[in-house]
């Protein structure tokens, strides 16, 4: 892919004091190329110093949704190969993430339609997200033979009574109400409101139509997850499992039955991703954590095997290898969370050392 090409799938505007972001590639519902996530971090970038820049609004081109995630076909190709570009991206887009978790000035996403992988990485760290009726947001890697991230295992890590390790290994997705439940979101707004919002002439106008909004919120009620704590407390993925299938709900043998379709490596290395980000004290040392895992995954036959079956032959037969929970290596796991030259992004560091330089100063 031409990175030059891909920024033309990225419009940066100015509003009187709104800049707005929006993704324009609509036909791939939004997909992030290495060259988008480059042309939108750099004009966070720019604007986090701008004094004419009151809110920054996030959005996609589109009805069928905000951003189906990153671009897969890029992915598979990189790891076929010497790893460079998927390693480049991921490096561009967690600094992107970080920068939009700590962003000086409100960011309002607009999470309509499918929002899924990447396109979580782009709004759900954001200050101000909101979703609509027809609002479906998941992280769906481990279909794939891949881990959650762009901060995936800190946003799951946090959520709910063990909601989040059900999303993460299964990849569900969840509507509106349980997408502010869950913590992904926190508006619902009508269809109207949604154009209301994307019409705004200012930050003023935006932020009104948004706290009139919360004060109607009619996203609906929240699903039935009585059942999910009990299951996904579990220490380990056969634990789960066997949770699972003794559970008795339908929605729990549903879900054993997806994550028997998994890479049996990737589900391992989520649960213990998952449970040590909820742990780390940020998002920044999240991503760290996720970035040393994403460069291990991108060298297991699993990554390229799982983008085979799904996208380019879609036979949704991926022969997995191991092919069992059983047959996962412990040495293997730990690899993903050592520490490695090589494989550091330093996203953590570098806010240390911004801290320090900020007190000293």
């Amino acid at each position: 892919m031409n990175p030059d090409t891909a920024e033309h799938w990225v419009r940066v505007e100015r509003h009187a004091d709104l800049g707005r972001i929006t993704l324009t590639r609509p036909a791939a519902i939004n997909a992030l190329s290495a060259g988008m996530i480059a042309a939108i971090d750099t004009a966070l970038a720019e604007w986090s110093v701008d004094p004419g820049i009151a809110l920054v609004v996030i959005d996609g081109e589109g009805e069928r949704g905000l951003c189906a995630g990153g671009d897969i076909k890029a992915m598979y190709d990189s790891a076929r190969g010497d790893g460079t570009l998927a390693r480049s991206l991921w490096q561009t887009e967690y600094r992107m993430n970080a920068r939009i978790d700590g962003y000086p000035k409100p960011v309002l996403a607009l999470m309509h339609g499918l929002v899924l992988g990447g396109g979580v990485g782009i709004s759900a760290h954001a200050s101000l997200r909101v979703v609509t009726g027809n609002s479906r947001i998941g992280m769906p890697e481990t279909g794939i033979g891949m881990v959650p991230d762009i901060g995936g295992t800190w946003l799951l890590g946090h959520a709910p009574a063990e909601l989040g390790t059900h999303l993460a290994l299964t990849g569900a997705m969840l509507g509106p109400a349980d997408a502010i439940y869950c913590g992904l979101a926190d508006v619902y707004v009508h269809s109207d409101q949604l154009a209301a919002l994307r019409q705004a002439p200012d930050s003023a106008s935006a932020l009104a139509l948004l706290d009139h909004a919360r004060q109607q919120d009619r996203s609906g009620p929240v699903s039935d997850w009585s059942w999910v704590r009990s299951c996904y407390s579990a220490d380990t993925m056969p634990g789960i499992m066997d949770r699972l299938t003794a559970c008795g709900a339908p929605q729990a043998a549903a879900a054993a039955a997806v994550i028997a379709t998994r890479s049996p490596t990737a589900l391992v290395v989520t649960l213990r991703a998952l449970r040590s980000a909820a742990e780390l004290p940020s998002l920044r040392h999240a991503l760290d954590q996720e970035y040393r895992i994403v460069c291990q995954r991108l060298a297991d036959p699993d990554f390229a095997e799982g983008i085979r079956a799904q996208v380019i032959d879609k036979d949704r037969r991926p022969r997995w290898n191991p092919a069992t929970l059983a047959g996962v290596d412990p040495a293997v796991v730990d690899r993903h969370f050592a520490v490695r030259q090589n494989d550091e992004l330093g996203l953590a560091d570098s806010m240390s050392s911004s801290a320090s330089t900020s007190r000293s100063g």
